[in-house]
């Protein structure tokens, strides 16, 4: 595999490989995250010192459908030990799926010091590196966060419809039996509340899969490139907006998209399928 310096990303310093978090695994200015979509996951083994995230207990708000306000993420920092000055390494199961939703949530409350591990859970568990049941504890931190920003790197349904009217880019992550509309979900997953099947108009189908290798690493600048832009068209001069069924998958191409390839104006619509697919007289369309 290619050193990440080597594969010509845009921002290489947000990736970090498994030789690196191993030899970073004590530094105290370090927090490592664990993410998945299944918090029995982290409970069967985890890196030593990883503590978890869970992406519907501490990131959405228990009520609404919105993320946690600042008091929450505040709560949610100071409860892991994160200081402000703190660098937090995510990683997770899925290729990396819900290590970058929380790293995208991070940065709606503006924590620049993020880092992905490459390869997330499934390389490091191939290199047949250390895992704990051990849960760490760290004494509480005095975070301090901002209110949430959404202005920039989130969409809501409204600036997708105008999106959409002025024929902007977008991008289907999902699997291309719900981008046809053939199915309502994700293959294999129950149904999560979508009435109609199909997608957004105008909308590329890119599966967020295509970014990642077999070993859940990313994909080199150029192949990702052939990928968007050579293949589906998109341009870094343009505005991007990514959407899946809940924004788990898209916050992945999110990450891909912006600091991988290093596009200024991408957007993560986590409103995505769950919602457009129930809104009453938006426009649909189906096939492929």
């Amino acid at each position: 595999m290619t050193a990440i310096s080597q594969r010509g990303y845009a921002n290489p310093g947000v990736l970090v490989s498994t030789d690196w978090v191993a030899a970073h695994l004590n530094d105290p200015d370090l927090r490592i995250v664990e993410s998945n979509e299944d918090p029995l996951v982290y409970r069967a083994g985890h890196l030593p010192g990883a503590v978890e995230v869970d992406w519907a207990r501490d990131l959405n708000d228990p009520v609404r459908r919105d993320y946690l306000d600042r008091a929450g993420f505040e709560g949610l920092m100071r409860r892991i030990g994160v200081e402000n000055d703190t660098t937090v390494v995510f990683y997770g199961d899925k290729n990396n799926w819900w290590a970058c939703y929380a790293f995208w949530v991070f940065q709606l409350f503006g924590h620049r010091r993020a880092k992905v591990m490459d390869g997330g859970r499934l390389k490091w568990e191939q290199e047949g590196r250390e895992l704990t049941r051990e849960v760490p504890s760290y004494p509480p931190s005095s975070y301090r966060a901002p209110d949430r920003d959404d202005s920039t790197i989130r969409a809501f349904r409204d600036r997708v419809l105008a999106h959409v009217e002025a024929g902007g880019d977008l991008v289907d992550v999902r699997s291309p039996q719900e981008f046809s509309g053939e199915l309502l979900h994700m293959p294999d997953y129950p149904n999560e509340g979508a009435l109609r099947g199909g997608h957004i108009p105008g909308a590329r189908s890119v599966p967020w899969g295509r970014a990642v290798n077999e070993d859940g690493t990313f994909k080199s600048a150029a192949e990702l490139r052939a990928i968007y832009e050579q293949e589906q068209g998109l341009s870094p001069e343009r505005e991007v907006i990514a959407y899946c069924r809940i924004g788990e998958r898209s916050s992945h191409t999110w990450f891909v998209l912006t600091h991988l390839l290093g596009y200024p104006k991408v957007r993560n619509y986590d409103g995505s399928w769950t919602e457009w697919g129930n809104l009453v007289g938006v426009p649909i369309e189906k096939g492929r």
